[in-house]
């Protein structure tokens, strides 16, 4: 009886040991909180495609968009905290909260897994335009008040306070020197210069370097923390002395729901260090015109830092009492 009972209890420990698989055993999803074809969706399909090989399981890129990222990012904090459901983080899971009282999601409500890419933005105008400079792109503004568009995805999106801190650093109103005219989506937003509908923008550079290259666009200015070495001629606000504008930059960043199991939070540290010396995740950062910074910051600190800042700039500009 003793030897039967010793059997069956091992077949047991067999029988658990197989179920209890370890992180990953299946596919991953990756949530992009906003539309295909952008700085993001670009992201999120670059680090799906690199992290794959040392992953050991496919990555499924979903996009959901609305709420300016929020409705993907509200989903994913609510979601089980297993692994199988990650966030493609964008500046706007930091942004979003600090400026909207009502935010669904705060800022900390995620397990931070890591930075990813900083993505510097580029003040563009058409190649047809008469400004040649950003100096002489604020005298076109200030000439005439109200006069000039830029298009941007929303006034307190990062595409919005790349043009408003750069219109109060030159002593302008950020609201009312020039007239925003809002369009969704990174692609649609170029489209919108491209053809004529507004007079400038500042947007992530992925989403314009095709046009740059090309030549349909002339770019004035960079939001980055040095030049581009793709655009080395292109100053840098801080270099411009540009001192709100010098500090926005994009930013991509891996996260979870709350209470990712340590195990997981330890294969993706082990995968995101292999991505980063891998050349597909590197080459196609450079392609966006991006900066891989895996592994450079304490991301929940980043994401605070982030936070207060625009949460600053919110009170400032008068969005927030």
């Amino acid at each position: 009886m003793k030897r039967a009972l010793s059997l069956a209890a091992a077949t047991l420990l067999v029988s658990c040991a197989a179920n209890a698989q370890s992180y990953p055993s299946e596919s991953v999803t990756l949530v992009v909180p906003y539309g295909p074809g952008g700085a993001s969706d670009l992201a999120g399909r670059a680090l799906a495609e690199s992290a794959r090989e040392f992953l050991g399981e496919p990555i499924t890129v979903v996009n959901q968009s609305g709420a300016g990222g929020m409705t993907g990012a509200r989903d994913v904090s609510r979601s089980d905290p297993d692994g199988y459901t990650l966030l493609l983080a964008r500046v706007g899971m930091a942004l979003s909260p600090a400026v909207n009282a009502n935010s669904s999601v705060d800022w900390d409500e995620y397990t931070f897994l890591s930075a990813l890419e900083a993505t510097p933005m580029i003040l563009a105008v058409a190649d047809d335009s008469p400004y040649e400079s950003v100096e002489e792109l604020l005298e076109g503004i200030e000439s005439n008040p109200g006069a000039m568009s830029y298009a941007a995805s929303g006034a307190t999106a990062i595409d919005g306070f790349t043009v408003q801190t750069l219109l109060s650093d030159a002593g302008m109103d950020p609201l009312s020197a020039a007239t925003l005219v809002p369009f969704r989506g990174g692609g649609a937003l170029a489209t919108a210069l491209l053809g004529g509908h507004v007079d400038f923008l500042a947007i992530a550079a992925g989403s314009l370097m095709p046009h740059i290259e090309s030549g349909d666009m002339r770019p004035l200015m960079v939001y980055s923390p040095q030049r581009m070495d793709s655009l080395p001629d292109v100053p840098t606000a801080e270099e411009l002395e540009y001192e709100l504008a010098g500090q926005v930059v994009g930013w991509s960043a891996l996260y979870g729901p709350p209470d990712l199991p340590e195990e997981v939070v330890n294969t993706w540290d082990e995968v995101l260090e292999q991505v980063a010396e891998s050349d597909s995740w590197l080459s196609r950062a450079d392609d966006r015109g991006s900066i891989s910074t895996i592994g450079s910051v304490d991301m929940a600190t980043y994401a605070q830092e982030q936070y207060e800042f625009y949460r600053g700039l919110a009170e400032e500009f008068g969005y927030l009492e």
